[in-house]
């Protein structure tokens, strides 16, 4: 059985790395900026953080803010898994795998943000039992480190199974992924609704010291988590032969819809209770929104973020949305604005001012943004890849009985290249 596996896992290698010129270009380009990233982040291994422009005052950057964004994409699998298990929309069925594999590679993506933010990868040996100590369950940081880690098994297991089913040429028995498939959905909330509470937790920033920043992430988590999903699954329709039904389409985006209202709502709420009240504790609001003392570095980020979801919104809101061309210039317009929203609008904010008084504006500089791209290239690299080596078993392309063939037609296709090299005037 382990040899069927590991078998079955090199093949699915072998065919993630087919594909046309414009496929291995695409491969790529996305190498080479995830090798830009790996350089940068080399030297921020070597020199510290220091050549960040985080500091004691502002210790959290674009680093967390984009983990906080790329655990709500995570999320994103949760929507098309609730249609089709729980209301049993059969027809969309073979689509939660392509959001499962989202997951994955957002978890990946997470993962890769902490420790880049962390400085030294080495201080995660201080969370392994019997080397350090992890403090469960009386540290958040613990419970966010079982919930990642727990939802990317999930998510691989769910996954692997469902593809090897359709390989083996068998239907995937329901009591042994389903159940994991429901649990997932409960553990996908329960994932960001820890990452919110290790804001909330930290009693002595009143900017995140609320009880509504839970909420807020889940809610904004399934706009920008679907939204991705809306844009994959027609890139997906371009560049191959795959079917995707304007259903599954249709469907993410009405979640989208009604997600983002809610998600804009909340905010209203959260600027209501900041504002109105005008008490001591609405300096990081007014630094955010407005500038305090002659600062104004995050004006701009949140007020670009600010008209983007409400334009999006008002686009969702419209009958033309069911039109891919609004409905994509809206998905683009909200994934912008959460991250924004949630990134540097939510994380820098809670450290000004500081206990002191004191307010140091944070700006990411190139060496992190070369970081993050890199990261985020590496994320789009596995996405791309777990695609390509999924797409022909859910066709029925690739299965054990035919996986021989796919090895003949290489071996003759790299026979007759040598043929015409050896002698060009055949």
């Amino acid at each position: 059985m382990i040899r069927s596996y590991l078998l079955f896992l090199l093949r699915c290698g072998r065919v993630a790395l087919k594909g046309d010129w414009r496929y291995h270009g695409w491969l790529a380009f996305l190498f080479i900026v995830s090798l830009i990233g790996l350089n940068a982040y080399m030297k921020q291994l070597v020199h510290g953080l220091a050549i960040t422009d985080l500091s004691n005052d502002v210790s959290w950057g674009v680093y967390i803010a984009n983990f906080t964004f790329m655990v709500g994409i995570a999320d994103a699998a949760v929507m098309l898994a609730i249609p089709v298990y729980i209301y049993r929309n059969k027809s969309l069925s073979d689509l939660v795998i392509f959001g499962q594999l989202l997951a994955v590679a957002a978890i990946i993506m997470s993962l890769a943000f902490v420790v880049v933010d962390l400085g030294r990868p080495d201080r995660f040996l201080h969370l392994l039992p019997g080397i350090g100590k992890m403090n469960f369950p009386e540290s958040m940081l613990s419970w966010d480190v079982i919930v990642l880690n727990g939802y990317l098994l999930l998510s691989v297991y769910i996954c692997g199974h469902l593809l090897y089913s359709r390989y083996k040429g068998h239907e995937p028995r329901a009591w042994f992924y389903v159940p994991f498939v429901l649990f997932s959905v409960f553990w996908a909330v329960s994932l960001h609704a820890v990452t919110a509470f290790l804001y909330v937790g930290l009693g002595g920033k009143p900017f995140w010291n609320t009880a509504i920043v839970g909420p807020r992430f889940i809610a904004s988590a399934f706009v920008s988590g679907p939204a991705l999903v809306i844009l994959a699954f027609q890139c997906i329709r371009r560049v191959t032969a795959y079917k995707i039904p304007d259903q599954a389409i249709l469907t993410l985006r009405s979640i989208v819809q009604v997600a983002m209202f809610v998600n804009i709502f909340l905010l209203l709420n959260e600027l209501f209770k900041e504002f109105y009240t005008d008490n001591l504790h609405v300096s990081a609001a007014k630094y955010l929104y407005f500038g305090l003392h002659g600062h104004y570095s995050l004006v701009p980020w949140i007020w670009t973020a600010v008209v983007f979801n409400f334009t999006a919104m008002i686009l969702l809101a419209l009958p033309k949305s069911r039109s891919l061309r609004y409905l994509n210039v809206a998905c683009c317009l909200a994934i912008v604005g959460i991250w924004i929203e949630k990134g540097m609008g939510m994380v820098v904010p809670g450290f000004i001012p500081t206990s002191l008084g004191d307010i140091t504006d944070y700006t990411p500089t190139f060496n992190e943004t070369l970081i993050c791209f890199g990261i985020w290239a590496f994320g789009l690299l596995c996405y791309t890849l777990f695609i390509r080596m999924s797409l022909p078993v859910l066709e029925g392309k690739f299965t054990f009985s035919n996986a021989g063939d796919w090895k003949k037609r290489d071996d003759l296709r790299l026979e007759e290249s040598v043929s015409r090299t050896t002698n060009p005037s055949a």
